[in-house]
């Protein structure tokens, strides 16, 4: 109306319906804006809702999956026991099915065991016959041990009064070996003291202990064996007489010998003939025997032995020690 008016009293007048066509355009979107929040209010509340829904779904899908697997093993363990239940069952249903043939092999085998004790039966009184048998050789052998033991005690009185026997001929065998080391030590006496006389008392001759020493110089060149030198020869003559004598004067039953041993002293030998100092003395001691056997004497009553430079009397290095060394022993002795 005022609209109206407006036109009618001043003409064409465009304003006021402009403001009130952009106030009814504020109000409308004041409306739309007012609606949209309501709108985005309740959208809120719901999208809220949902998420705690969706909270709540996640949750108990948890917990149904947890269960799911709870249920999955314990699924599992009941297939084993089931398993082993079923194992158990078919192991019994087998010893149920194999009783019936098992009682039979059972049957057989106490069969075979009361066959096999009858036959034990057997043996054993076969064994106990045995076994009386055996006692009665066990006692005849206890016989024969008896009469052993009797035997065997009067061996032993014998071996003992043997044992006396013996001990009084060892007792008597060394009283007659020592009477026989008396006569010979006499006879020995007696032959170095006929030796004296017939040797003389010549420096190259002496006599130490039981023996005769004779420097080889007496007999031998040096690095020789031959007796080339009448002097020597003398000597010996003198030796073989005084043994023959001997041997006449000495019974047959002592066992006596002369004993030639020929020594050197500790210098190498330089000769062709001889390689070493034992061939040399034993060589001597050789020629010397050699030379009372062509006399007459009997080779049983001689010995030769060849020392070299081992046995030394005077140890040392002088040409009177090698000359002392240097010698032929003669020694009465038992064989």
């Amino acid at each position: 109306m005022a609209l109206a008016r407006a036109r009618r009293d001043g003409g064409m007048n465009y304003w006021p319906g402009f403001v009130d066509a952009l106030s009814t355009l504020i109000l409308g979107i004041i409306f739309l804006l007012s609606i949209f929040v309501i709108v985005q209010f309740y959208l809120t509340q719901e999208v809220t809702g949902k998420d705690t829904a969706l909270s709540r779904l996640t949750e108990l899908l948890s917990l149904e999956k947890t269960g799911k697997l709870d249920l999955e093993e314990q699924l599992v363990q009941l297939r084993s026991t089931l398993t082993t239940a079923e194992g158990e069952r078919d192991r019994y249903r087998g010893l149920y099915e194999g009783a019936g043939g098992g009682a039979a092999e059972a049957q057989g085998k106490v069969n075979e065991l009361s066959g096999q004790i009858d036959a034990e039966k057997r043996l054993t009184a076969r064994a106990l016959a045995q076994v009386e048998v055996l006692n009665q050789q066990i006692a005849a052998l206890r016989r024969q041990l008896a009469a052993l033991e009797s035997a065997l005690d009067a061996s032993e009185k014998k071996d003992k009064e043997s044992q006396t026997r013996i001990a009084d001929l060892g007792q008597r065998l060394n009283v007659a070996l020592a009477q026989r080391v008396q006569e010979l030590s006499r006879y020995r006496s007696d032959f170095f003291g006929r030796l004296r006389a017939i040797l003389g008392n010549r420096p190259d001759i002496r006599i130490v202990g039981d023996r005769f020493v004779f420097q080889s110089e007496v007999f031998f060149d040096t690095a020789k064996a031959t007796l080339d030198k009448p002097e020597g020869r003398a000597e010996l003559d003198g030796l073989a007489t005084a043994l023959l004598e001997l041997e006449k004067k000495i019974p047959g039953e002592i066992a006596w010998v002369l004993r030639v041993d020929g020594h050197t002293d500790v210098r190498g030998i330089n000769s062709p003939q001889f390689r070493n100092n034992w061939e040399l003395s034993a060589a001597r001691a050789i020629s010397v025997v050699q030379y009372l056997i062509a006399k007459g004497v009997s080779p049983q009553r001689l010995v030769a032995a060849g020392f070299g430079e081992f046995q030394p009397i005077d140890t040392d290095k002088t040409e009177e020690a090698y000359a002392r060394n240097r010698r032929i022993e003669l020694k009465l002795t038992e064989r």
